[in-house]
């Protein structure tokens, strides 16, 4: 019997190293993400804590995260079993945001202004409906069952599709949302916010404000090699410097997203090892060190947060749209640009549009074929802040197609040869994609 004590206490020994060495470090980022999520989907969607709880964060470890609603402060409390409380708080017009115990909640904020003019024409280019159109060289048939075949059938958890929207010649073909949501839910496109950052700076180049081939303005970096780096290298996720994008543990991204006060800065000290325009890293660390660069363009931090809404957002009618900032002010450019379904299409029809929106050029028709060219050693696989399938990575899809993409599944795609975009939203990652894209494509009548 004494053997047998003495074994079990071992194993609870075993039990209780292995969970403080590898578990507890991680309850930070556990009770962060929650919070933030929480947060974000309550009081941006109106989503209940439940709806949450059992939708967004019903992801491994995170649903070990306990979360309290303050409806009258705007704020959200999560702790993982008692330990690790975080605290998210919202505020109108910039979101939520993951706080420490020193911010100051009181302390007054700028918010971006927003301009939205009614435009008395149908979607995408006014605040009508849609134009009900019917075009002869697709089979709606076979495009509706690819439609239905996103989605899970009732009491399924697979596919986990939230919403897809088909627009063919600027006309909605196709559209389906999952059972809660509609055209008007806001929905996170997490890294697809990387790809509405990258824009911001083919509009600056535009204007004659920047040029992405010169050297970056980083001043930490002006006396070693990292000196030798450009903003086009990090637009291409080129630069060489040293990067761990892993969202199942503490990695540069979880602490930058969950930890960091200013995320702009957690790239800026990374060290290089790798050769500039040589070294393809994919890092949200770079894109908000994009975002901190762009901050430094505007004399006023009013102006870098309205340049933003003023330049693109509400420019092509994506009112809907919000992208959140950190507990600095910066926004939070890789990861945090939340929109209707119907907002996320508008962007992929300025791209597919080479810039153009309904008559006026919001960026040079050059950039849109820059984003789409494949960044030296991605093996085609990835642009400036958009993803491309010119390396097959989706094998029954057009090469041409690229696309914004995010964590969880989220997809913007764009197909110039078809002069069609694809929307999907959802909450997984193993969705089939390629059949998804070939299918709708398929529907095309030769």
């Amino acid at each position: 019997m004494k053997k047998i004590f003495k074994i079990v206490a071992v194993l609870l020994v075993l039990v209780l190293v292995y969970l403080r060495i590898e578990i507890y470090p991680q309850l930070d980022l556990i009770s962060g993400f929650s919070a933030k999520s929480v947060a974000s989907g309550h009081f941006l969607d109106n989503r209940s804590l439940e709806t949450i709880q059992q939708g967004d964060n019903d992801i491994d470890k995170i649903d070990w995260a306990t979360n309290e609603i303050n409806e009258t402060e705007q704020l959200v409390i999560s702790k993982v079993y008692g330990f690790k409380e975080r605290k998210a708080i919202y505020r109108e017009g910039l979101g939520a945001t993951l706080i420490n115990d020193d911010f100051d909640v009181r302390k007054p904020y700028l918010v971006p202004k927003r301009t939205k003019i009614n435009t008395n024409l149908p979607f995408p280019y006014g605040n009508n409906e849609a134009k009900d159109t019917v075009f002869s060289n697709i089979d709606y048939v076979k495009l509706n069952a690819v439609i239905e075949n996103a989605f899970d059938k009732k009491g399924q958890k697979d596919k986990r599709t939230r919403s897809v929207i088909v627009i063919y010649k600027d006309k909605i073909i196709a559209e389906k949302y999952a059972e809660g949501f509609d055209k008007n839910s806001k929905i996170l496109g997490w890294s697809m916010t990387k790809s509405i950052t990258g824009t911001m700076f083919g509009i600056l180049q535009k204007q004659g404000k920047f040029n992405i081939m010169k050297l970056a303005p980083i001043e930490q970096w002006a006396t070693d090699k990292r000196a030798k780096i450009t903003t086009n290298d990090l637009l291409h996720m080129n630069s060489g410097l040293e990067w761990e994008e892993d969202y199942g543990k503490i990695s540069d991204v979880t602490k930058m997203l969950f930890i960091e006060k200013d995320m702009t800065q957690s790239q800026i000290n990374k060290p290089l090892i790798g050769k500039p325009n040589n070294t393809w890293n994919y890092s949200s660390g770079t894109t908000n060190l994009l975002s901190g660069i762009l901050r430094k363009q505007f004399k006023t931090h009013q102006e870098y947060l309205d340049f933003w809404y003023s330049s693109l957002l509400d420019k092509i009618g994506m009112y809907s749209a919000i992208v959140e900032v950190d507990m600095a002010g910066n926004f939070v450019g890789s990861s945090y640009g939340w929109a209707t379904t119907h907002d996320w299409a508008k962007f992929g029809l300025l791209y597919l549009h080479k810039g153009n929106w309904n008559g006026e050029q919001i960026f040079d028709e050059s950039w849109a074929k820059y984003v789409a060219t494949p960044t030296n050693t991605s093996n085609g696989n990835y642009g400036a802040q958009f993803w491309l399938n010119a390396g097959g990575r989706f094998p029954n899809a057009p090469k041409d197609m690229f696309y914004a993409s995010g964590y969880q599944g989220q997809m913007v795609a764009i197909f110039p040869s078809h002069d069609l975009v694809i929307v999907r939203m959802g909450l997984s990652e193993e969705f089939d994609f390629n059949g998804l894209l070939s299918g709708v494509v398929g529907s095309f009548k030769k």
